[in-house]
Order: C-alpha cells, then sequence, then structure tokens
C-alpha cells in the first residue's frame, strides 16, 4: 500500500488489502472497508477582522472616529471630494485629526492624551 494514505485507508479486509484500481477510483471493497465518516465540509467561509494600530480610534478631540471626517471637514464633505480630512500619528502612537491637532497645537504643544510633547510619526491615510 502506498505511503501517503492515511491510517483510516489502510484497513483490511479479512487477509487481503483493499487496493485502489489503476485510475485512482474507489473498488467496491474499499467502500465496504471504510468507516462512516462523522462529518463532512461542504463548505467553508473566512472571516477576519482588522483594526489600525493605534492605541484610539476617536480623535480625542473632536470625539469623531478617526477614519471620519472631523468636524471642520464635516459641512463640506459631501461637496468638496477632492480634499480628504487625514490622521496624524503622534510618535506615542496616539492619532487625531491632522486639522484637531493642528489647532492643538497652537495653544500646547503636547499631546492631548498623555500630556508628552507632541511630534509627528507620520499623517495621511
Amino acid at each position: 500500500m502506498s505511503e501517503d494514505k492515511m491510517d483510516l485507508d489502510e484497513q483490511q479486509v479479512g487477509q487481503e488489502e483493499v487496493q485502489e484500481d489503476a485510475v485512482g477510483t474507489v473498488t467496491e471493497k474499499e467502500e465496504e472497508a471504510r468507516p462512516k465518516k462523522r462529518f463532512e465540509v461542504k463548505k467553508w467561509t473566512a472571516v477576519a477582522f482588522w483594526s489600525w494600530d493605534i492605541a484610539v480610534e476617536n480623535c480625542a478631540i473632536c470625539r469623531n472616529h478617526i477614519m471620519e471626517p472631523c468636524i471642520q471637514c464635516q459641512p463640506t464633505a459631501m461637496t468638496d471630494c477632492e480634499t480628504e480630512c487625514v490622521a496624524a500619528w503622534g510618535v506615542c502612537n496616539h492619532a487625531f485629526h491632522l486639522h484637531c491637532i493642528n489647532k492643538w497645537l497652537q495653544t500646547r504643544n503636547v499631546c492631548p492624551l498623555d500630556n508628552q510633547p507632541w511630534q509627528f510619526a507620520k499623517y495621511g491615510r
């Protein structure tokens, strides 16, 4: 018997081994010798979730989700499709809307969440 078969396929009927014929179809003896399957997978659907690698998903300044327009961009979001509201990440891994953090930095040059000196790590989508 070939070595690539599973243990369940290596059952014997009496003294003779159950073998497949040359084209690989299952013979009647092999069909009778195999145990009944407990279940058969007929369909399999994979589901995946993802999220941004950020500490907070909402902008702590305007309280909107980071991937939605900030309060400054909301009035023109439906009519002005060319400009988008981008997010800004600090080295502390906190994210804010770029408009919101720029306005905040005019008064205080620290992160609104942890009071560490603010430095841009990246900004954009």
